[in-house]
């Protein structure tokens, strides 16, 4: 919690002003491996490094690597590492990230396994949490949309209930609905969480609203995604029943589960969430190179 606490003051301390760390990491190599699409993630983390006076190099598909001829990601973790000081990685696979982890030679960052987890977007939710509200200490947070899938949901779940009095409403439909480790997670911390299929019921009482998109990628089905694809949209109509103060966040990208209309609502934060990013991931380049 002390390291968080750390990262999220040197992080709005960049935000305020980063020339205290410009060239900070000249010389440095960061690689980015997205065996998934990706803009948010890869383009700020690359944007970081190169604000701090880094280099990046790395593929955006699967395809423009040797992963297109058979080779395993242990192979391509060992001769990469070799050329880098960090590795950035999304793989869909669970658990990716842990093995690459084993075989690198250089520190791996976990840009998200398949559905299982999303760190360093939990990262940026948190501070702009922080920035925005103040604290995590007895907010309620509700989650909505694609829970089973939604690995931004786990990581932001997880990390959200090492607070104190903190309270977490599930929005989904039954089968979307958040995964049972996760559940048995936060009962373990006596975590009070409830769920819902109902998001009119709940709004009123969140601090944040943190809404998800159905992904079409993790279904199997595509009869199944389209069934689900609209469970959930959020329009002017259901913001008049929340709190005046309380923020709607999104990982990104949005299909259609945010209106529009709801970008000029003064409660609307995922863009400012987006652009968060940018710089906590320049915290954590620096804090993990040593580059201040």
């Amino acid at each position: 919690m002390e390291e968080l606490d750390d990262l999220f003051t040197l992080t709005e301390k960049i935000e305020r002003d980063a020339s205290f760390l410009r060239e900070s990491c000249r010389g440095k190599l960061l690689a980015s491996l997205f065996f998934e699409p990706s803009t948010r993630t890869r383009l700020s983390f690359e944007a970081a490094m190169l604000r701090l006076g880094g280099s990046c190099l790395g593929f955006a598909e699967p395809s423009s690597s040797s992963a297109a001829k058979g080779e395993s990601l242990a192979d391509t973790i060992r001769v990469v590492s070799s050329y880098c000081d960090l590795i950035v990685m999304r793989n869909p696979k669970e658990g990716a990230a842990l093995l690459a982890a084993q075989y690198s030679l250089v520190p791996v960052v976990n840009a998200g396994d398949g559905g299982h987890h999303h760190p360093t977007q939990t990262l940026t939710d948190l501070g702009t949490i922080r920035r925005l509200i103040g604290g995590f200490d007895g907010i309620t947070v509700g989650f909505c949309g694609d829970l089973k899938f939604g690995r931004t949901v786990h990581s932001l779940a997880e990390a959200l209930g090492r607070y104190r009095d903190v309270t977490l409403f599930f929005i989904s439909p039954r089968e979307l609905g958040v995964p049972s480790y996760i559940a048995a997670a936060l009962k373990n911390n006596n975590v009070r969480y409830a769920e819902t299929d109902r998001l009119e019921k709940v709004i009123g009482e969140l601090d944040v609203l943190y809404m998800t998109r159905v992904q079409r990628e993790r279904f199997l089905n595509e009869e199944e995604y389209l069934r689900l694809k609209d469970s959930y949209i959020l329009t002017a109509e259901k913001m008049k029943q929340a709190r005046k103060r309380m923020i709607v966040l999104h990982p990104l990208p949005r299909v259609n589960e945010i209106d529009v209309e709801i970008d000029s609502d003064p409660r609307a934060a995922y863009f400012k969430q987006a652009e968060h990013g940018m710089y906590v991931r320049m915290a954590l380049i620096a804090s993990i190179l040593g580059c201040f």
